[in-house]
């Protein structure tokens, strides 16, 4: 019994951050209708920012680290929406929009690259450890995700819905056209969507650190199953981008109990085939 609450801990964990990649993909598909395919290097370049830069490279703790990657990537967010978003946004062939995003994402990784090195890294006191909930075990990092990822799932609903800029995002999402003729400035609130998604992608990858470490490579994989919960909840749904997350993380983590855990990767794109096969809206798709 021990052991199964902490697989589930760790699954809802994992679906959590696989929910939050769901959810910057729907603000910025909702806000441009452009799928970012640079999403997962927005999370790289937050983590190497937060660890090597403020961390390592400056000495600021943790928490003052955190604040100045956040503030740093949603710069960075609007500086992309201003100089890439808006105007893909407004190209009449998503082909282009797509190579733009994918390019977006080699210009990331690469500047990643030559400013901290290729060599992977790790910092060896953050969220380290476990925590002894009764006779359960379970790591720190795991409980962390867990809180942080609620909140902000939690807040986002409460500013979409009781904030003013919240709504003039949701009427953007609806028509863009509409939104601009009742006074809604359409590129800054791109601007801000993009800027929003950032943190959230600065976020995934500050909590990562202590299980993937800090390397190229982190965020890839992280990236495509997101995309595959969005799908699975219904692409484009906020509610859904959370149900697919917390599902697809619990199938995984279970599912590696019945094959080896180096397939367990393959679970999450086998039920993406059996969603897109069966239900291609997604489970709640049809509730928008």
């Amino acid at each position: 019994m021990q052991v199964l609450i902490q697989l589930l801990i760790t699954g809802i964990a994992m679906g959590f951050i696989y929910a939050l990649v769901s959810i910057e993909y729907t603000l910025i598909w909702n806000a441009t209708g452009l799928l970012n395919f640079s999403h997962d290097k927005f999370i790289l370049f937050g983590a190497y920012m937060f660890a090597g830069s403020y961390v390592l490279g400056l000495g600021l703790p943790p928490v003052l680290a955190i604040l100045c990657t956040l503030i740093t990537m949603f710069l960075f967010g609007v500086l992309s929406a201003l100089i890439i978003f808006n105007p893909l946004s407004k190209l009449s062939t998503n082909l282009f929009a797509v190579i733009g995003t994918v390019i977006l994402g080699r210009i990331i990784t690469e500047s990643v690259r030559l400013i901290w090195g290729p060599l992977p890294f790790t910092l060896d006191n953050f969220l380290r450890g476990s925590i002894t909930i009764g006779s359960v075990v379970v790591s720190k990092s795991h409980i962390v995700i867990i809180i942080v990822c609620s909140l902000i799932t939690i807040g986002l609903q409460l500013f979409f819905k009781m904030t003013k800029m919240g709504k003039a995002m949701r009427c953007v999402s609806e028509n863009k056209v509409a939104a601009s003729l009742m006074g809604i400035h359409v590129p800054m609130n791109i601007a801000f969507t993009v800027g929003l998604s950032a943190i959230i992608c600065a976020t995934i990858g500050i909590l990562v650190i202590p299980i993937f470490n800090v390397e190229l490579q982190m965020s890839s994989m992280i990236g495509l199953k997101g995309f595959a919960c969005g799908v699975i909840g219904g692409f484009g749904y906020l509610p859904g981008a959370i149900l697919g997350g917390i599902l697809l993380g619990i199938v995984e983590i279970f599912g590696s109990m019945l094959i080896p855990s180096v397939y367990k990767d393959c679970l999450s794109f086998v039920l993406l085939i059996i969603f897109l096969l069966i239900k291609p809206s997604g489970i709640l798709g049809n509730k928008r």
